[in-house]
Parts: C-alpha cells; sequence; structure tokens
C-alpha cells in the first residue's frame, strides 16, 4: 500500500510534460514543415524557370548562328546572286552575344541551384546572395529585349543590317534565312521572358526572408 502515494505523486509529475508536449508538439512542427515545403516548392518552380531559360537561350543561339542561305533574284532580266548570313548583321552578332551570355548565365544558376537542392541547404543563402541574383537576372533580361529589338530592325525588308544588299523583296528569294531569324528573335523573346519571371522570383523570396 506504500507505493499507491508514490505511483500517485509520479503521474502527477508526468501528467503536466506530457500536456506540455502535446500542446507544443503541434504548434510547432506542421508550421515549420508547411514553410519549409513551401519554399521547396518555390525553389523547384524557380530552377524550372532557370531551365527552361537555358534551353530557349541556346535555341535562339543555335538557331541564329546556323542562318544563311546562298540564292538569286531576277532583276532587270539579269540574274543576281545573293548570300545572306548572320554574321554580316551587326544587330544579329549582338543577339548571338547576348544569347550566349544568358545561356551561360542560366546554366551556371541552374547547377548552383540543383547542387544545393539535392544537400538540402537554402538555395539562396544570403539576402546579398538575392540581391546579386536578382540584379544579374535584371541586366540580362533588358540585354535580350534590346538584342531582339534590334535584330527585328534589322528584317525590315528596306533596312539591312546585312551588308550585302537593300532589296526590297529580299526575304522573297532568302526565305529560309528570314525564317530562321524569326524564330530567334522569338526564342529570344521568350528568353527574356523567363527571365522576367525569374526575377519575379527573386523579389518574393527577399519579401519572405
Amino acid at each position: 500500500m506504500t507505493n499507491g502515494p508514490e505511483s500517485e505523486q509520479a503521474v502527477s509529475i508526468q501528467l503536466p510534460e506530457t500536456k506540455m508536449g502535446a500542446e507544443s508538439g503541434p504548434l510547432s512542427g506542421p508550421l515549420v514543415s508547411q514553410r519549409t515545403g513551401s519554399r521547396r516548392k518555390r525553389d523547384v518552380i524557380h530552377a524550372g524557370v532557370r531551365l527552361l531559360s537555358l534551353l530557349t537561350s541556346v535555341i535562339a543561339l543555335s538557331v541564329m548562328v546556323t542562318a544563311k542561305q546562298a540564292s538569286s533574284i531576277s532583276l532587270y532580266g539579269f540574274s543576281i546572286p545573293l548570300y545572306s548570313k548572320w554574321s554580316f548583321s551587326d544587330s544579329f552578332e549582338y543577339l548571338v552575344g547576348v544569347s550566349a551570355a544568358v545561356a551561360v548565365h542560366s546554366l551556371l544558376q541552374l547547377l548552383i541551384h540543383v547542387s544545393r537542392m539535392l544537400r538540402k541547404v537554402p538555395v539562396i543563402p544570403s539576402r546579398n546572395h538575392a540581391w546579386l541574383i536578382f540584379a544579374g537576372d535584371q541586366i540580362f533580361a533588358y540585354a535580350l529585349m534590346s538584342a531582339g529589338s534590334a535584330a527585328s530592325g534589322v528584317t525590315n525588308l528596306n533596312r539591312t543590317g546585312i551588308h550585302h544588299s537593300a532589296l526590297p523583296n529580299f526575304c522573297k528569294p532568302l526565305n529560309v534565312f528570314c525564317d530562321r531569324v524569326a524564330v530567334s528573335i522569338a526564342f529570344t523573346f521568350l528568353s527574356c521572358f523567363l527571365l522576367a519571371i525569374s526575377v519575379v522570383l527573386d523579389v518574393v523570396w527577399l519579401s519572405k526572408y
């Protein structure tokens, strides 16, 4: 019978600890898990945007550097040979350079992003790092917009960045060349749009952490 009071005392001491554990557990665990899951989801989305930006910039680059065509045009009964290549235009060279720089930037950021995700460490370790990425994404987005706009101007039929000729029917005999240039410009603007999305995600990160 002497064990009765001792067991009651033990129960009375243990009950508050059990109660505290029951109260603190549900309040902290799920909230931390939810926040971590939300951050992980944003990291995956950001990695996907980086990958798409890399792919679009590489496509814009590769399509442009393979844009060349030889043809001829009949003018007043004479057959005039024509030859066009992307390197004949300063604007096209500018687009190629910017697309290459964006591809390198996107690849480096993607590798860093994925490696940190696999190691389960914060993808962006500090606000200073976030500001640096934000500035880089903005600069490259504006550069892509500038390059795409400059290249679009060159495709005007009455204006030539192609040094060989400025013919009214330039894209008729050289339709393959003009089509490839148009595709490259389209992917350049798409890459610019994806970098703009990346900038928005950078802002979201800065506003939350």
